[in-house]
C-alpha cells in the first residue's frame, strides 16, 4: 500500500499564496508521476498540476497556468504545489495524486490522498 500525507492547505486572502506538500510512502519501487487535483462540491475533480518522476514535463490545468508552479524532490517522494495569486474560485479540497509501481509489481497503480482545504476569502 501507498499513504499520501497532505499539508499546507487552509485560508488565505485574495492574492495571496499558499505552498502545498504531499510525500508519498510505502512500498514503492518508482514512481512514475505525482500532481494535484481539485474538487468542489457538486462538480467533478479537476486536473490542477502534474509532473513525470523527473520533474521534466509538467501539466497545467487552464485555470492555474501563470500562477501555480508543480514540483518534486523524488528523492523524497514529495510533490509541492505553490500556489500564488489566488482567487475566491480556486477554493477547493485538493488531492494529491501518485501514479507508481509497488515492490514486486510490473502494474502501475495509481493512489490518492485524503486532500486539504484551500480557502480563499476576504
Amino acid at each position: 500500500q501507498v499513504q499520501l500525507v497532505e499539508s499546507g492547505g487552509g485560508l488565505v486572502q485574495p492574492g495571496g499564496s499558499l505552498r502545498l506538500s504531499c510525500v508519498a510512502s510505502g512500498s514503492i519501487s518508482s514512481i512514475s508521476a505525482m500532481g494535484w487535483y481539485r474538487q468542489v462540491p457538486g462538480k467533478q475533480r479537476e486536473l490542477v498540476a502534474t509532473t513525470t518522476r523527473s520533474g521534466g514535463i509538467t501539466n497545467y490545468g487552464d485555470s492555474v497556468k501563470g500562477r501555480f508552479t508543480i514540483g518534486r524532490d523524488g528523492a523524497k517522494n514529495t510533490v509541492y504545489l505553490q500556489m500564488n495569486s489566488l482567487k475566491p474560485e480556486d477554493t477547493a479540497v485538493y488531492y494529491c495524486n501518485v501514479e507508481c509501481f509497488m515492490v514486486g509489481s510490473y502494474r502501475r497503480s495509481n493512489y490518492w490522498g485524503q486532500g486539504t482545504q484551500v480557502t480563499v476569502s476576504a
